[in-house]
């Protein structure tokens, strides 16, 4: 007993890094949650005089068992309806930080489980190549490789200048203002060119089936909105955050449910809207709110 409990305290302090990993890896902390809760079940019942170090062993364990979900999370991202995207954080939680942002966590979607397992072990959390090798269980080159071809589809996400934190807080405010009240000509002022809007419904909200891409298209979607809630009871704002690191909003609209949205702003402009519907998305997050 008294072994299991000092497991149990070893364990502790290295929760939080593990979630962070986990989470990057899947983009659910429900499921990072699961992950790492198995990862402890293992290492209380792991040979732990063996371990020379036990975060690096964690860190290890995590990494295999999230390429394994990821596995049957593939498939089901196949079968989804509409746009996935990633389980909405805000900056209140504690246990998921938010230094990795919506757009980088939409680009590691797009790479392979090891590219993506190499990537964030070694240029996020600063783990050298012969751990990552450890990790997913290739040789060192190979896992320079992997990170590499990640490095490249993943910077092109990443924008070149942080926006302060006030002033996107600001923008998010005026743009709930305006797509709130059908102000179109106070939205045109706030895009981007090439602004794209995504709407996550899971197949259980009303959503777009695909991204709308392009200012023009995304004005004629912001006027059907805008139709549509003059016949409905209003938005109620919750409360103003980052959400995976993007300034945004968090409201409960006319069907009693919540919603986030969360913008992408570039020089100044939003460059993309990323709207979560998905309830079984915002389950979590209706928790912390209460």
């Amino acid at each position: 007993m008294a072994a299991r409990q000092e497991a149990a305290a070893s364990f502790e302090p290295v929760r939080p890094r593990l979630l962070r990993v986990a989470y990057r890896m899947l983009g659910s902390v429900a499921d990072a949650e699961d992950v790492v809760q198995d990862a402890f079940l293992r290492w209380l019942d792991a040979d732990r005089t063996t371990v020379k170090t036990p975060e690096a062993y964690l860190v290890r364990t995590v990494t295999r068992l999230c390429l394994d979900a990821l596995k049957s999370a593939r498939h089901r991202r196949e079968t989804y309806i509409g746009p996935w995207l990633p389980e909405p954080v805000l900056d209140t939680d504690e246990e998921i930080e938010t230094d990795v942002t919506l757009p980088l966590l939409m680009a590691l979607e797009r790479l392979s489980p090891l590219e993506r397992a190499a990537f964030l072990l070694h240029d996020v959390f600063g783990t050298d190549f012969e751990e990552v090798a450890n990790a997913i269980g290739r040789d060192v080159v190979a896992c320079r490789q992997l990170a590499a071809r990640a490095r490249r589809h993943v910077y092109e996400d990443r924008p070149r200048f942080a926006v302060d934190r006030q002033k996107g807080l600001d923008l998010a405010a005026a743009f709930f203002a305006a797509s709130r009240s059908g102000d179109l000509g106070g939205l045109k002022s706030m895009l981007a060119a090439d602004v794209t809007l995504v709407a996550d419904g899971g197949g259980k909200r009303p959503a777009g089936i695909a991204p709308v891409v392009g200012f023009e298209a995304v004005m004629e979607a912001f006027a059907r909105l805008a139709e549509l809630l003059r016949s409905r009871a209003p938005s109620v704002l919750i409360r103003y955050g980052l959400i995976n690191g993007l300034p945004g909003f968090v409201t409960r609209e006319a069907d009693g449910e919540l919603q986030t949205t969360a913008l992408d702003i570039r020089d100044g402009k939003i460059a993309g809207v990323y709207v979560v519907r998905n309830p079984d998305k915002l389950r979590r997050l209706g928790a912390t709110l209460h």
